[in-house]
């Protein structure tokens, strides 16, 4: 029965590709029509927005000079004072150059009109139009406005008002001048902007005031009408100030194209507008013709897919059962077999390989005779490194598949320079004994086949001269006809796999073929063991680097298993507990780690320490000490875990570090702290000098004189308290137990009590730069304080008397970022690591360390890393700059009332 599956129906396949090659060239005509049509309505919304703006720009040039223009007439004394001859010669005036302008008036404070040019019969002097909102919004405006589209009483005309309210120098309303603009000499010029297009397009313009009303249209008989009727969502968008375009039905039920821009400076709003048909004609046509295309290249592949499937895939479908029944060595039914003839009787490539499949069948049996004894051999191969065992086992799948009953494999004695058997069947223990071949031996068969790399026969030992020398040899071990083939190995000596007939034969291609194959798989054999062995001796090699490598290491290296027992231990880690590893090379870390701290100056800590290191949740590190002879070292062992390469847990590692030369370091920095007190006896000096002298009883000293010592003694023992304040911080951050207290604090004040311990703000130098939405900030507010003092004190005293000196703040999501720089003569960029360290000073009298102890940046530097935080040297052109960064902590994290790092 025929099977519907993709993966084993070709039929399916190729129905599969044509589907998916059809699915793919309609999906990018589609898509390629769908985006050329995009692209089509895209211009011609931009066309519209354009004509848009344009028509708005006009309209709001001429709105613009209108304004100006009643602004104008409001400055003449004429019209200030309702002089009706002085406002006839204006407004005429101002008539005769604004053909746009229809009636100009002035109203009184109470909304009279009191006077209107033209002068006609339909006048309106006196009437009251206080109830206009233009008059309402003027009497809270003191600028120019323009009112609503309304039709004036006076000329009976549609009309825009520009209207400019009077005020005197006291503030008191005296009315207004206003100009009635025509809206018909807009739509004039709308209608002129239509005339371009075809009237059968339904291009349409028109422009709406402040309340939806039309006061401009293409066509003047739509002046007036309410838009937020016909076309609300458009009215409402270009009224709320929206510049866009939106396909909306108008009341006729035609779907319509509306563009719109606003017009700023009076709140009107633009709106060009064609039906969808006329705009989108373009793509419209052009998607049907692509529809069309489709439906002419679907209906070709459907003709082409019938004659594919009669002439390709149906006799494909015979010959693929035809195949199946050979293989199963089933009937093949008349039907069948009528069709098969059929289609080998074809002259193209289907009936070629008809017939190239009925001479396989004839050959398929042998082949599979063939194929049988090879896979045999190939499993030999693999099955034993044991070359020889691997030989012999090929030679009798040999002597088995050809009929054969002599043969062996002839490879290089190395060490005494001649071919021997390696391996043989079928011959004498006094041949395989005593047949050497020498390499330079060119008559030898075997070395012709090694050294041209190509099978050689001898058909017949007995006449062919080139084998004479030899016949005395083949008579004794019983052969005619002999066939030697080399086995092409590259990392082994060269060999040849020889078989050997008792009469004359001449081996054939086939024969010869087959042998090679053996060949090949005795050179594999041969070439596994010498691989094999070769590696072995660099794996061993490699094993003994690397131990004497990790053994001569001065760190300690402890391996443990799962179990926790030691699976390798150097030398170092041995001498230091001082215990050696037992034969079975397994021993208890724990019982390790206890003979190592047998030793420690603290056992109990350093034992806890060691615990919390290797639990999972610990540091993962500890340090403890160990007493020796000549004094205790301090180590430190660091904790890992060691994976195998899918990242499974098979271990875990402790390194063990020698850092007595580090804690050496600590306790001589320690020592150096001490060093400074003699900072403290220049100050010392001047308060017992000048106390002394104010005690003295054989001199009395004027009060100017007492104030100055006694400035003199309060200035250095501030000075005297600075530096022992400064001392016992850095104590502290030396030691680690510098107290953290947080809370929550506000930046700006903590520079500002900063600058007034530095004096800085009276001349004006320090410029403080911190953004208002700085977020707030958790920190130690007094140690913060003494970092920011520092470091403007700093920058008070190297940059120069007249420098600036700038406090600039910056948050990210993470951290806040403080910075304070000058314009003096700067670090050097040698010293800029540095500077931060403890008694570190730069004496070379360009920047700091012209004084003091060198602690003032070590000790920012302790207490912005007790933070959490960063300090830095900023590069900059001129001047220095310090940059520390203290990360935003929230309320929740902080717990207790300080914290000791």
């Amino acid at each position: 029965m025929r099977r519907f599956s993709l993966q084993v129906d070709l039929g399916l396949q190729l129905l599969a590709l044509y589907i998916l090659f059809v699915g793919l060239v309609v999906a990018a005509a589609l898509f390629f029509s769908r985006l050329a049509g995009d692209r089509v309505q895209a211009d011609v919304k931009a066309a519209d927005l354009a004509l848009a703006r344009a028509v708005a720009q006009e309209s709001n040039a001429a709105m613009t000079s209108a304004q100006e223009a009643v602004r104008q007439l409001s400055g003449f004394t004429a019209v200030i004072q309702a002089d009706d001859a002085g406002m006839r010669d204006i407004f005429s005036t101002l008539m005769s150059v604004r053909s746009d302008v229809n009636l100009v008036y002035r109203l009184s404070s109470d909304g009279i009109m009191l006077y209107h040019y033209p002068e006609g019969l339909d006048s309106t002097l006196g009437v009251d139009f206080s109830f206009r909102d233009y008059f309402q919004r003027a009497l809270t405006s003191d600028g120019p406005l323009v009112s609503k589209g309304r039709t004036s009483p006076t000329t009976n005309q549609a009309v825009a008002t520009a209207v400019m309210p009077l005020w005197s120098a006291e503030d008191e309303f005296l009315g207004l001048v206003a100009t009635n603009i025509k809206l018909q000499s807009l739509s004039h010029t709308l209608s002129g902007i239509v005339r371009e297009y075809p009237p059968e397009e339904g291009f349409e313009i028109l422009i709406i005031d402040s309340a939806g009303q039309v006061i401009a249209h293409s066509d003047p008989k739509h002046l007036l009408e309410n838009a937020t009727e016909s076309i609300p969502e458009v009215t409402q968008a270009v009224l709320s100030r929206q510049e866009e375009s939106l396909i909306r039905t108008d009341t006729a039920g035609v779907e319509r194209l509306y563009t719109f821009t606003p017009v700023y400076s009076v709140g009107w709003g633009v709106i060009v507008s064609r039906p969808t048909a006329v705009a989108f004609a373009t793509p419209i046509a052009l998607q049907r013709g692509v529809l069309i295309a489709i439906a002419i290249f679907l209906a070709g592949g459907f003709f082409y897919w019938l004659a594919l499937s009669r002439r390709i895939i149906i006799p494909l479908e015979k010959l693929a059962a035809y195949s199946q029944a050979i293989g199963e060595e089933a009937p093949v039914v008349a039907e069948d077999q009528f069709d098969i003839s059929r289609i080998r009787a074809r002259p193209d490539q289907i009936g070629h390989l008809t017939r190239s499949l009925t001479w396989m069948r004839q050959t398929i049996d042998d082949r599979l005779n063939e194929l049988s004894t090879l896979l045999q051999t190939s499993a030999a191969v693999v099955s034993s490194l044991d070359s020889r065992t691997v030989l012999d086992r090929i030679l009798e799948q040999v002597e088995r598949l050809m009929g054969l009953e002599m043969s062996a494999v002839f490879a290089l004695d190395e060490q005494q320079d001649i071919f021997r058997a390696y391996a043989s069947r079928g011959l004498s223990q006094w041949y395989t004994e005593h047949a050497i071949i020498a390499p330079y031996e060119p008559g030898s068969v075997t070395m012709r086949a090694i050294n041209s790399g190509q099978p050689i026969q001898i058909s017949d030992t007995e006449t062919n001269p080139s084998f004479r020398k030899h016949r005395g040899r083949a008579r004794v071990a019983g052969y005619r006809s002999v066939l030697a083939v080399p086995l092409k190995a590259r990392h082994t000596s060269p060999a040849a796999l020889l078989v050997f007939r008792p009469e004359p034969h001449e081996f054939t291609r086939r024969e010869i073929n087959l042998l090679t194959n053996f060949a090949n798989h005795a050179a594999m054999a041969i070439e596994n063991a010498a691989l094999f062995a070769r590696s072995d001796m660099q794996l061993q090699e490699q094993t003994r680097r690397l131990e004497s490598l990790i053994q001569s290491m001065t760190d300690g290296l402890i391996l443990e298993n799962l179990t926790g027992q030691v699976v390798y231990a150097n030398r170092s880690v041995l001498e230091l507990a001082g215990v050696s590893l037992p034969e079975n090379g397994r021993l208890p870390v724990e019982s390790l780690m206890d003979a190592m701290l047998a030793r420690a100056l603290d056992r109990e800590g350093a034992a806890q320490a060691v615990k919390t290191a290797v639990s999972d949740t610990g540091t993962r590190h500890a340090e403890f000490a160990l007493e020796f002879s000549d004094r205790p070292r301090y180590f430190r062992m660091r904790v890992f875990d060691v994976t195998d390469p899918e990242g499974t847990l098979i271990g875990r590692g402790r390194i063990l570090r020698d850092i007595t030369q580090r804690h050496e370091i600590d306790r001589m920095k320690s020592s150096l702290i001490s060093t400074v007190s003699h900072e403290l006896r220049t100050p010392l000096a001047a308060i017992k000098g000048y106390a002394t002298t104010l005690l003295a009883d054989d001199v009395e000293w004027d009060a100017a004189s007492q104030r100055e010592f006694l400035d003199i003694i309060s200035l250095e023992t501030d000075r005297l308290s600075d530096l022992v304040t400064d001392l016992l911080d850095m104590s502290r951050i030396e030691a680690g137990s510098l107290e953290v207290k947080w809370m929550a604090c506000d930046l700006g004040e903590l520079v500002m009590q900063a600058a007034l311990r530095t004096h800085l703000q009276a001349d004006g130098r320090l410029h403080i730069e911190i953004p208002p939405d700085l977020p707030p900030l958790y920190a130690d507010p007094q140690r913060i304080e003494s970092v920011l003092r520092n470091l403007i004190e700093n920058a008070a005293k190297y940059s120069g008397e007249d420098s600036p000196i700038y406090v600039r703040a910056q948050a990210d999501q993470t951290q806040i970022i403080v910075s304070v720089a000058d314009e003096g003569p700067g670090i050097p960029e040698e010293h800029g690591q540095r500077i931060f360290t403890s008694f570190y000073r730069v004496e070379n009298g360009l920047t700091r360390g012209s004084d003091g102890a060198g602690l003032g940046l070590a000790i920012c530097h302790g207490f912005i890393r007790a933070h959490g935080g960063k300090i830095w040297l900023e590069p900059q052109e001129k001047g220095t700059c310090v940059s520390f960064s203290l990360p935003l902590v929230s309320e929740e994290v902080i717990s207790g009332e300080g914290t000791s790092v």
